[in-house]
């Protein structure tokens, strides 16, 4: 299939759904915020995972070369406070919890990134990232050793987040990874060191001590991607403070827009509340494995939703996916008829703004065992074998193959096996 769909993405910065069109002809750029591995992700930041990889998924059907960078947040306040400030601990910790988030990513069959990097593996260039702007006016260091980015040199900061940071008092700063509105104050660039950090510190130019947690995004996706990036995605939780201080400092070092489409997901509540272990309702992937589910009636479920619509995850509502799931299974063990125009109409649904409520009800609505096999790749639901009808003809081999092992004639028997072989038809035998 040519480029030829038109496709439509909602743009965050602009909140407006608009055409699609990349830096480059055929090849489009994505950065995707990832975890912070200090604990297990649970099953809202899958949601969001999910939604990178339908993102992921339509662009490839549409034909473009795909180029999707994910970072891993390995030293931010969550992963020194969790190891006690212990290096050791530090680096089982992150590479332990790393492991666990991939292993959740396959088991929900999410396509894994083209590039995968690590804010620990970068500290020299998020190190020349921030005296850049210092030199250009926009950082400085003062008496506490940590180096802060002046909003107030920023003209347009607030704008994806439409906060007006008119009337805020100058030079209050946050030295914290993440803060609310009602913090909005010069942020941390590099974060000196103090007791608390134990051994997990680096001494540079800049002294010693560790990256802020939004300058590790902005040096990572500009590294590998560039100065403008086709599209960011992640959660409607990091519009504020950590894509908006992305792009003040992205844009105050290059000049340049950093980013051309902003892309965030919804909140995933459970029972209609938000998730929190205190209350009770925190759950992981395992969680529902362990509960009897299969990871495929999450993916379902998460489709069902838009990504931008909030989506209320209940016991239920899985289980309803679960079922349906079922019922996919035992439609596409059968064959089905090629349907190429179904096949065009389908991916020009999900390439407008991802709507993957209306492409699972279009699927569902045709009840094609080759159309859901056709578009396994773009909605991502892995499915089972099909099971080949017969033709009559070949009901008699099997028959006689059967016989002949009967009156053991294995040879005769081997060679009519072969034979449906090639039919694509693979006999299990029993014990004689």
């Amino acid at each position: 299939m040519s480029q030829n769909t038109p496709i439509r993405l909602y743009n965050t910065l602009g909140r407006t759904r608009e055409p699609f069109t990349p830096l480059r002809a055929g090849t489009v750029g994505v950065y995707a915020c990832g975890p912070t591995v200090y604990d297990s992700v649970h099953i809202g930041n899958l949601r969001a995972y999910i939604f990178v990889d339908t993102l992921h998924r339509m662009l490839r059907a549409n034909q473009y070369d795909v180029q999707l960078v994910m970072n891993i947040t390995d030293v931010d306040d969550k992963t020194i406070t969790k190891s006690g400030g212990d290096k050791a601990v530090f680096t089982e910790l992150t590479k332990r919890y790393e492991e666990k988030f991939w292993h959740d990513l396959d088991g929900l069959n999410i396509l894994r990134p083209d590039s995968v990097t690590h804010a620990t593996d970068y500290i020299n260039k998020i190190v020349s990232f921030i005296e850049e702007l210092k030199e250009k006016g926009f950082a400085y260091t003062p008496s506490d050793g940590s180096t802060y980015f002046s909003i107030e040199k920023f003209k347009t900061y607030g704008s994806l987040a439409r906060i007006d940071p008119s009337g805020l008092k100058i030079g209050v700063r946050v030295n914290q990874d993440e803060y609310t509105k009602e913090n909005l104050t010069d942020f941390a660039l590099w974060k000196a060191w103090d007791a608390s950090d134990g051994d997990i510190f680096w001494e540079t130019s800049l002294g010693k001590g560790r990256p802020g947690w939004s300058i590790e995004c902005s040096a990572m996706s500009q590294d590998v991607l560039g100065d403008t990036i086709d599209i960011h995605t992640g959660g409607v939780d990091l519009v504020f403070p950590h894509h908006e201080n992305e792009i003040a400092q992205s844009e105050a070092r290059t000049g340049k827009k950093f980013v051309n489409y902003w892309l965030h997901n919804e909140h995933l509540l459970v029972d209609g509340t938000k998730m929190a272990k205190s209350a009770g309702n925190f759950y992981i992937l395992q969680d529902i494995i362990d509960k009897g589910f299969d990871p495929r009636a999450f993916r379902h479920l998460c489709l069902g939703a838009h990504y931008r619509d909030t989506l209320n995850f209940t016991w239920e509502s899985l289980a309803a996916s679960q079922t349906a799931v079922k019922r996919i299974d035992t439609l596409v063990s059968k064959v089905g008829k090629k349907d190429d125009d179904a096949k065009k109409r389908a991916i020009e649904i999900i390439s407008d703004d991802l709507a993957s409520p209306k492409m699972l009800a279009f699927l569902e609505k045709e009840n094609n065992p080759w159309l859901w096999r056709e578009l396994e790749g773009v909605h991502g639901i892995s499915l089972g074998t099909i099971k080949k009808e017969l033709t009559e003809e070949q009901q008699k081999l099997i028959a006689l193959r059967t016989q002949l092992r009967s009156e053991k004639k294995f040879k005769e028997a081997d060679a009519l096996r072969s034979q449906l072989l090639e039919e694509g038809i693979d006999v299990e035998d029993s014990k004689l």
